[in-house]
């Protein structure tokens, strides 16, 4: 959509509104009505020129540039192993394939207590497995054959 912005004749008297996440680019009737480019840059009925773009388009356009690259193909591949397995791990390991209370904010918050708690856990087993009790214990016990038992 930028490309087509560009394309446009600089003295065509353009102005610029910003509304509701987009931006609308609009010529000047005045203007464009007798311009010999009209038919190129696809003037309306009304001799005006309108381009709408949302008002990230130059980031989204790096972000797609980037997905096509051999590295951008790569890291895409990894999602389904990533991204997609945290959903799978909420639906099956954490009950939330149903949702079990009515309405938009309880849902929400319910969601939101569940996802925390998969962050929590998660930081928990990277802490441990970053600890030098972790090591410690792995290191003895193969050599323990009986179950751990408390004694009192």
């Amino acid at each position: 959509m930028m490309q087509q912005q560009t394309a446009l004749p600089m003295n065509c008297g353009i102005r610029l509104q910003v509304k509701e996440g987009k931006r609308t680019y609009r010529s000047s009737p005045k203007i464009c009505k007798d311009c010999p480019c009209r038919a190129v840059c696809g003037a309306n009925e009304r001799g005006q020129r309108v381009l709408t773009t949302h008002i990230w388009q130059e980031y989204l356009d790096l972000v797609e540039h980037l997905r096509k690259t051999e590295r951008g193909k790569e890291l895409y591949a990894m999602r389904k192993e990533t991204i997609e397995r945290v959903f799978a791990d909420a639906k099956e390991k954490h009950a939330m394939r149903y949702t079990h209370h009515r309405g938009l904010a309880r849902v929400s918050a319910w969601v939101r207590l569940k996802y925390a708690a998969m962050n929590l856990k998660k930081i928990a087993i990277w802490k441990w497995n970053a600890s030098d009790f972790a090591s410690y214990i792995m290191i003895f016990a193969p050599f323990n054959d009986k179950t751990p038992v408390l004694v009192f």
